[in-house]
């Protein structure tokens, strides 16, 4: 069963994390819906903005510690090869081809978005959250340097990456709207409401403005050095992987599940 939703909404394509009793965390098959639904609506020549939302107490907390990919074992073993080329793909590839579907996205987001949910909101060009959203990427705690799609920086400031990755606390939705990483804030219960007028007031632009406009600034980004910051930070945290693994048994390399005293919880109950 897919935990991914899908509707259109005029000329606005609603894609929708659909696992809330999981917090929406995201397993392989969360992450291949939702990479399928993100080209179904790049492909669509009627879908002229793309919202992303998630159903449930919380956007996400992030991936799914207690059933790691498949990718990365070969007969119950670790395999550097296939774990590095699975996380290429799933992550940061994933959030790449998201980033530059030429079409404008806004991640609407409400309670947690943790570690690996930065991944899904990050490539979008526009975020509203809800005023009781939070942000956070703890998993310096696990021996880890950050999340895969590593846009700390370009979101939040040299200095404010810095706290998020060595202090690991939740940045508020205020906090991250100051940050400029944030375009509004409203209240929980307009959070649906208040992005889909945005995105329908957005829909009314001519298209190929709207794709010249975004291209112009995510090259403007690129020729500043975002794509090559992104693939020596995702270089980076593999090093991280491997020394979560001496230290915590951190999931993502091993089938073991991950021991208690290292877990963190990363969406409130």
């Amino acid at each position: 069963m897919s935990h991914i939703g899908y509707r259109l909404d005029g000329s606005v394509a609603v894609i929708s994390l659909n696992r809330p009793d999981k917090h929406n965390a995201q397993d392989e098959s969360l992450l291949r819906d939702l990479d399928a639904r993100w080209r179904q609506a790049a492909e669509d020549d009627a879908v002229k903005v793309v919202v992303l939302r998630a159903d449930g107490k919380h956007f996400s907390s992030g991936h799914d510690l207690k059933t790691p990919a498949p990718g990365y074992f070969r007969e119950g073993k670790t395999v550097l090869e296939s774990a590095y080329r699975w996380e290429t793909e799933h992550y940061l590839g994933y959030s790449r081809r998201w980033r530059d579907v030429p079409k404008p996205s806004i991640a609407a987001v409400q309670g947690a978005c943790v570690a690996g949910a930065l991944n899904l909101i990050w490539p979008c060009d526009l975020i509203v959250a809800a005023d009781n959203a939070y942000f956070s990427d703890p998993v310096v705690q696990f021996g880890v340097g950050g999340v895969e799609y590593h846009a700390h920086t370009w979101e939040l400031g040299a200095r404010r990456a810095k706290e998020m990755l060595f202090t690991a606390r939740k940045f508020t939705a205020d906090e991250a709207f100051a940050a400029g990483m944030v375009n509004r804030v409203v209240p929980l219960d307009e959070l649906d409401t208040r992005t889909m007028q945005l995105a329908h007031e957005i829909a009314e632009m001519d298209p190929w403005a709207l794709a010249t406009a975004k291209r112009a600034v995510n090259q403007t980004l690129d020729v500043m050095g975002q794509q090559a910051a992104l693939q020596s930070a995702f270089d980076i945290h593999w090093h991280g992987h491997a020394n979560a693994l001496l230290r915590t048994g951190y999931p993502l390399l091993t089938p073991d599940p991950l021991p208690s005293k290292a877990r963190t919880k990363e969406a409130d109950a």
